[in-house]
């Protein structure tokens, strides 16, 4: 498939996607938010793939909005909604109360199956760091800077940032970044929980060894269904949660991949889960 403003690369079970815009630190379009959402379904929907990453081209992830957007915008020149990625309100026939919650411009990055895991490569704001905030994992090169951005330029949390940094961080660390909107530093992103620093030279290689370590030798399976027990949590009650794990284990005890579990401990091979 070809895309305007990003790459997807493939590489033996992981996929990386890459916001293509160097010149502008990859600022953030509508047209870049459509083309990350198809790769990642694309990505999803493949058996064969592990884990998907997202990273910036050059020296930085994301700038945030194009300000060039923002500026006519203010100007009362363009039609912000037409440029930028809007919300769909509702839900689609069929629909639980529950998916609803994964249907916004980010929020269904918590609905693949697959793990996400932010290659934070260089500077980071607004849009771009409300992106990061909806993959499982961000690692950040030793170098790289984060800003919230938005208090600064007069507008207020959005994409789910009220929502998720707060989880991330605690809601007093949250409002102090949303608050003063203030330059954070790898090191201090570390330090609230929001990011696992690794160094700037051989950062990307560093990221994907990560990614291969943590699914290699494990169900996709296995991850899909958790992942969505981490996240639906969220948004259930004790209860409720304890009842999807009693009926997903049941599935789980029919599913090839933990015959092949079994099989593969017991006769010390490394395992061969196909997802099933």
């Amino acid at each position: 498939m070809s895309y305007q403003e990003i790459l997807f690369e493939r590489t033996g079970h992981d996929v990386t996607i890459i916001l293509n815009r160097p010149s502008r630190l990859n600022a953030w379009t509508g047209t870049m938010e459509a083309e990350l959402r198809s790769a990642v379904q694309a990505a999803d929907a493949d058996p064969s793939v592990r884990a998907i990453i997202v990273t910036g081209a050059g020296r930085g992830f994301c700038a945030g909005a194009d300000m060039d957007v923002l500026d006519a915008a203010s100007k009362d020149t363009l039609d912000l909604g037409k440029t930028l990625p809007q919300e769909r309100g509702g839900g689609r026939s069929g629909e639980s109360a529950l998916d609803v919650n994964y249907t916004k411009t980010f929020s269904y990055l918590l609905r693949t199956k697959k793990p996400i895991i932010a290659a934070i490569n260089g500077p980071i704001a607004g849009i771009g760091l409300c992106l990061v905030l909806f993959c499982d994992f961000r690692f950040m090169a030793d170098t790289a800077r984060l800003t919230t951005a938005f208090a600064r330029r007069g507008l207020i949390a959005e994409h789910g940032m009220s929502w998720m940094l707060p989880r991330l961080i605690g809601p007093m660390n949250a409002l102090d970044l949303m608050f003063s909107a203030r330059i954070v530093e790898a090191a201090e992103a570390e330090r609230l929980g929001l990011v696992q620093v690794l160094p700037a030279e051989g950062f990307l290689d560093a990221v994907k060894l990560k990614a291969s370590e943590q699914v290699s030798l494990s169900s996709p399976r296995s991850i899909g269904v958790m992942k969505r027990q981490v996240y639906d949590s969220l948004l259930q009650s004790l209860g409720e949660a304890w009842d999807v794990a009693d009926a997903e284990m049941k599935k789980s005890l029919q599913s090839e991949d933990f015959k092949e579990g079994v099989a593969h401990f017991l006769e010390k091979r490394p395992p061969a889960f196909t997802g099933k």
